[in-house]
């Protein structure tokens, strides 16, 4: 049990912003074997979201409580999955050749195509929660979370990392998840949204897996095409991509019946 603590503080050192005991050891390995509880600080992002949301959902309008929830959202992650998304717009919008993505992608500096790209994203998340119910718009971010990680881990399992250089900040995790890992990561992924499904009793929300699908496979194929694997940024536009469809689906398939 120990062991499986230390493999969450050293997930919540990755991800996450939120301080951890300086007595917890840090090694490559030990981070690539936290990777399993990847969708667990999904979990963690929810709670602060949700509690937000409901904070504000009760002293400001509804507008106000969603964008605030958000900034929570990208404060606790610093942006991590936020700056992936729109390096790999970058990457692979201005880029034609496996090393010129990959470069375009390491650049620091966001272009075009990733400014563009994230304030599309981050619109369509507003206004996707915007259009629900308070209630119902804390259960989909408690849904999203940790769904949209656990498919973003699924890529590290179907395919192979494809940067060389040892300074990368996703090395650590390139080695990719055994069987296992990606069973405990199902758990804490699926979890939290088929209780939402259960709590609401609106089982067409199941339909948000399938939705899931094609949007991974696009993802994925762009990838698999252009650079013949993933990379760090790359994970972490599959995350956004995930959380906002789920958003998406949640409008779409609730917002006639509440």
């Amino acid at each position: 049990m120990k062991k499986q603590w230390q493999l969450v503080l050293t997930a919540m050192m990755f991800y996450t912003r939120l301080p951890v005991t300086v007595s917890t050891p840090y090694s490559p390995e030990l981070l690539n074997r936290a990777t399993r509880y990847l969708p667990l600080i999904g979990w963690i992002v929810a709670a602060f979201m949700a509690g937000i949301l409901y904070l504000f959902g009760v002293i400001a309008p509804h507008s106000i409580s969603i964008l605030m929830s958000i900034i929570v959202g990208i404060w606790i992650t610093g942006a991590f999955h936020e700056d992936g998304f729109a390096d790999m717009c970058d990457g692979f919008g201005g880029g034609w050749t496996k090393e010129k993505i990959l470069e375009i992608m390491k650049d620091s500096r966001i272009g075009t195509y990733g400014m563009t790209g994230l304030l599309l994203l981050l619109a369509l998340k507003f206004l996707s929660l915007q259009a629900l119910p308070l209630s119902v718009a804390i259960l989909a971010v408690v849904a999203a979370q940790p769904l949209s990680r656990f498919v973003a881990l699924t890529v590290i399992y179907t395919h192979r990392y494809v940067r060389e250089n040892e300074d990368s900040k996703a090395k650590p995790v390139s080695k990719g998840i055994g069987v296992q890992d990606l069973l405990i990561a199902a758990i804490w992924g699926l979890l939290p949204f088929i209780g939402v499904v259960i709590y609401l009793q609106h089982y067409m929300l199941l339909f948000t897996l399938l939705a899931l699908l094609p949007a991974r496979w696009y993802l994925v194929h762009l990838m698999q095409k252009w650079i013949g694997g993933y990379t760090g940024d790359c994970l972490g536009a599959v995350q956004q991509v995930a959380e906002t469809v789920i958003y998406l689906c949640f409008c779409i398939l609730t917002w006639k019946y509440t």
